[in-house]
């Protein structure tokens, strides 16, 4: 109950923050969307990069350049940290894959939602992912997701499978596996149900592992 309650108030703060004028037209929302993901590129130091300067140097982004890519037909901005081990998702196979996430707003840069936190670290966000000749379609397990919970939707965010075709999804066997992580900046259509609805951009730190 305490959880539920919780989990109330911190939803209508997010509701209170992302409410705009009603006089403000989409265009205008989405301005003011793309003013806050550029503002925030600049104060993090963010070096972009094109696709095609990614595909060149082995699809990966330089840490120590702090690069992201940019995703042209979505406007997703991706940095690898660590591809990972075991493989990708192959064409044709429908996977469970086990994510640890920080969502934390754009427009405040401040953690808005987060499974690695102590209140729901008992909480391993859980979906099932599809790749269908190279398109990669995804849900959350209901009883087992905290975005699921948070937002009420199933469906996971467009911006969270960007990474699939890059990383590869494993499991920790031994103190030298690692699993893949990124950090991803995901606008409002790309992202879950709340930000699309109410235009706004989050920044993610997302871990991805394989499930059973």
């Amino acid at each position: 109950m305490k959880k539920i309650t919780l989990l109330l108030v911190v939803l209508t703060g997010v509701l209170a923050l992302y409410s705009c004028d009603k006089n403000d037209s989409y265009a205008d929302q989405l301005e003011r969307e793309r003013n806050a993901i550029n503002d925030f590129i600049t104060k993090r130091g963010i070096t972009v990069i094109t696709e095609q300067q990614f595909n060149e140097q082995g699809q990966t982004t330089n840490l120590s350049k702090n690069e992201f890519v940019r995703f042209t037909n979505t406007g997703v901005y991706m940095q690898i940290m660590n591809k990972g081990g075991g493989e990708t998702i192959k064409k044709g196979e429908t996977a469970t894959v086990l994510c640890r996430f920080d969502e934390r707003s754009i427009f405040k840069d401040s953690i808005q939602l987060s499974n690695k936190v102590l209140y729901w670290s008992g909480i391993v966000d859980k979906m099932s992912v599809t790749n269908t000749s190279g398109t990669f379609t995804a849900s959350f397990d209901k009883g087992s997701s905290v975005m699921y919970h948070s937002y009420k939707s199933a469906s996971v965010p467009a911006g969270w499978l960007a990474p699939l075709p890059y990383i590869n999804i494993g499991r920790i066997k031994s103190a030298a596996d690692s699993l893949a992580h990124v950090r991803l900046i995901v606008p409002s259509t790309q992202g879950q149900q709340n930000a699309s609805q109410n235009v706004y951009p989050c920044f993610y730190d997302i871990t991805y592992g394989r499930g059973l």
